[in-house]
């Protein structure tokens, strides 16, 4: 059941009464070809330091879980993959995947052993079938890491400046993530402001066999 959260002169916004989704509706959201002019405007170097940084911040509690070489996929990697980077530099693979610029549907059939999805499922018009995809190509154990900026209350969400990226229509809060963990089983954890990390459960084992 959806209520109406809030409105600005651009758009309203309605939160899952269940989940605590707030999301933009349906006629307020840009067509792709005007989401997709957004993105060409962005600057993605992958020299830029402060932008390393920024990733950094997922990159260092997913490299911390990893042992050896693994293979990773960076979905929504924009046009300049720099985490992607990151990883390969460290020793592991990564598999890009982007809608826009790296539209590789063949990566999407595969079984990975951590998954990034940095400042994209915000972006996302249907989340939980794109969650549902992500969480089913992880190997038992492995993280899905996830940033995104959390809703914390209706009057601070009113002079929220990520509300305002017109490429922004799904927000989520501690709430919402903790609903979906329990509704896939997942363990939870939250890194700082806006690092979510969601790992698959390890299949129990009985005598060498799956229980």
């Amino acid at each position: 059941m959806l209520e109406h959260y809030h409105q600005d002169k651009f758009r309203d916004y309605w939160q899952c009464q269940q989940c605590k989704l707030v999301c933009v509706a349906a006629c307020d959201r840009l067509s792709p070809q005007e989401e997709k002019a957004i993105y060409d405007s962005h600057e993605n170097d992958l020299d830029d330091t402060g932008y390393r940084r920024f990733l950094s911040r997922v990159f260092e509690p997913v490299n911390s879980r990893l042992q050896g070489h693994q293979h990773g996929l960076d979905f929504g990697c924009g046009p300049g993959p720099l985490l992607a980077k990151m990883f390969e530099e460290v020793g592991h693979s990564v598999a890009l995947y982007d809608l826009y610029y790296a539209d590789n549907p063949e990566v999407l059939q595969r079984q990975y052993d951590f998954i990034t999805c940095t400042e994209v499922i915000e972006h996302v018009g249907h989340p939980k079938a794109v969650l549902t995809q992500l969480l089913a190509m992880l190997k038992p154990g492995a993280p899905l890491a996830l940033m995104t900026k959390l809703v914390i209350d209706p009057k601070r969400f009113a002079s929220w400046h990520y509300k305002n990226d017109q490429t922004h229509i799904s927000f989520f809060s501690r709430e919402t993530f903790e609903y979906i963990a329990k509704q896939f089983s997942t363990k939870l954890e939250f890194i700082g402001n806006d690092v979510i990390i969601l790992s698959k459960q390890e299949v129990a084992k009985v005598d060498g066999r799956e229980a």
